[in-house]
């Protein structure tokens, strides 16, 4: 039978006003998911607004939801008990969804209203939600394309009831929240990495920059820009997002390029960046830029997520807890005042670890090793560092060039390989460093910066620091002699990187760092050869 959609009007024939859309309305009745992507992607049913009304209504009733009771005559049950016969609603904001105030976009003062009841009977009607800032967003949107408000609450909860765990469309604890945005900073730390590199050296809270990513989308991109994400993102789920958030990252590094010098608060000026985005890309552009990243899949996002989430809960974040402030103090940065060491000084550890993967960023370094402390046998050094994962090394040149590598995988995998060659282990998320102090300031609020050049893992199989003679593919990045007085570093491509520091170079002291409390999930994501 014909999906009858909601009727946007009462008293009018829609289809006979506008047959076109009417035609298309029919085919995409007809068409299968794979079609309703390429179809969603391409604006298909941007216009009229009838026509996207009754997209939305087929693609979202088409989706498979747990079991929950989720017909419209729920709404006005709760509806009634919570407002009784009041078409306003005097009850205050629910506390779950407060973040930032809710968009208005082309509502008006009614419609605003609307939007408030929605979320009081959503958070009486699913009380497990206990943290979900895009919500108010999301049903400002949706209330544009819905019958009434009922039609808008059926719509919120299949969207939150979906019950495939590789393609979320809602965070709704304060803990998978904070896990997707450590999971975006992931990614932005591997396709966005000149933003980073501004932000780590600027002295700013790269962890609070990156928390805002998902409201840049539900919040800030303008309502003709968000329907279109929105349009994809009901057939596609949260990786849309990730893409999308990740292509407004790449269009603000082209623009903060050139005035980095006058931003005195990053997150502040993302926010004012993605409001007035027109003035930088089209959404037809943006769209393309997001579809263009060649992103990890679903299935790896997902594996990302789960060790994001499992590192924030040995930090001591439950499933249940709400947001507050010891909840954000838990997911704060670490303080490096009071590092020492000496092979960096605090300042630059703390740009070393911004680059690092959020799930160990969150954890502070420990001393595995130090030539200054245990001596240079090598032996030593694989007692200590063995059973670690990851580590960092950092090793300072009597030249004073610093350089160093964060090693994703633990080196007692070395054993697992009976060949006399050279052995390549560990993850793509292995890079090396240099290290370089800048006493002249790039930027006026700033006395000085530590500017690290990264080169991260571009292809499958993974060189971190090599304890052996010359053999491997493609260059060695490091290479230490075995009585750690010195070594070698040439171009590697593994690496994509050049010599990290003078090509022959002796040890002036040599440390190794690993991550208190850190979950090893190498396993996940290693790759051998």
């Amino acid at each position: 039978t014909e999906d009858p959609g909601p009727i946007p009007t009462t008293f009018v024939d829609w289809e006979k006003i506008d047959p076109e859309a009417s035609e298309r309305y029919q085919r995409i009745l007809k068409s299968d998911h794979q079609e309703l992507k390429t179809m969603g992607r391409s604006g298909f049913w941007a216009m009229p607004h009838t026509l996207r009304a009754k997209a939305y209504y087929h693609i979202i009733h088409g989706i498979n939801c747990r079991s929950i009771k989720l017909d419209r005559d729920r709404y006005q049950d709760v509806a009634k008990k919570l407002f009784g016969e009041q078409k306003m609603s005097t009850h205050p904001f629910p506390d779950v969804f407060v973040l930032l105030p809710t968009p208005r976009y082309c509502l008006n003062k009614a419609g605003l209203n609307s939007v408030k009841k929605v979320l009081l009977c959503i958070g009486k009607h699913l009380p497990d939600i206990n943290f979900c800032p895009i919500l108010p967003a999301l049903v400002a949107l949706l209330l544009h394309f819905s019958e009434d408000e009922a039609e808008c609450f059926h719509s919120i909860c299949r969207l939150i009831a979906y019950n495939d765990p590789n393609k979320r469309y809602i965070d709704q604890t304060f803990l998978t929240y904070r896990a997707s945005c450590m999971t975006f900073g992931d990614l932005a730390n591997k396709y966005c990495r000149g933003i980073r590199k501004l932000i780590a050296s600027s002295h700013q809270n790269l962890f609070e920059f990156y928390s805002d990513w998902i409201m840049w989308i539900f919040a800030d991109l303008p309502f003709t820009y968000a329907m279109r994400v929105l349009d994809v993102y009901l057939l596609e789920g949260y990786k849309i997002l990730y893409r999308v958030a990740l292509a407004l990252l790449s269009l603000y590094k082209v623009s903060v390029s050139s005035r980095v010098a006058d931003v005195e608060d990053f997150r502040r000026d993302m926010k004012s960046f993605v409001e007035n985005v027109a003035r930088h890309c089209t959404v037809e552009k943006l769209l393309e830029r997001a579809f263009s990243i060649q992103l990890a899949t679903r299935r790896e996002l997902n594996l990302l997520f789960n060790a994001n989430k499992d590192s924030l809960i040995q930090k001591g974040i439950s499933i249940h807890q709400k947001s507050s402030l010891l909840s954000e103090q838990s997911c704060q940065v670490v303080d490096f005042d009071s590092f020492s060491s000496s092979v960096v000084t605090g300042t630059e550890m703390r740009i070393v670890w911004a680059w690092i993967p959020e799930r160990f960023a969150l954890f502070k370094p420990k001393r595995l090793f130090s030539t200054n402390e245990h001596g240079r046998s090598l032996a030593s050094f694989y007692s200590r560092v063995e059973g670690h994962e990851p580590a960092i090394l950092l090793l300072k040149t009597v030249d004073e060039e610093v350089c160093g590598a964060f090693l994703s995988t633990d080196l007692i995998q070395r054993k697992n390989y009976d060949s006399e060659e050279p052995a390549y282990f560990g993850t793509g998320e292995s890079f090396v460093f240099t290290v370089r102090e800048i006493r002249t300031p790039p930027l006026p609020h700033l006395k000085w910066a530590a500017v690290i050049t990264v080169n991260s893992m571009l292809t499958s199989f993974t060189v971190s620091v090599m304890f052996v003679s010359p053999g491997g593919d493609g260059g060695h990045a490091l290479c230490l002699q075995a009585d750690l007085e010195g070594g070698y570093t040439e171009r590697c491509d593994t690496f994509e990187s050049a010599p990290l520091c003078k090509r022959h170079f002796k040890i002036r002291s040599l440390e190794v760092w690993g991550i208190q409390n850190s979950i090893s999930f190498s396993h996940y994501f290693s790759y051998s050869h």
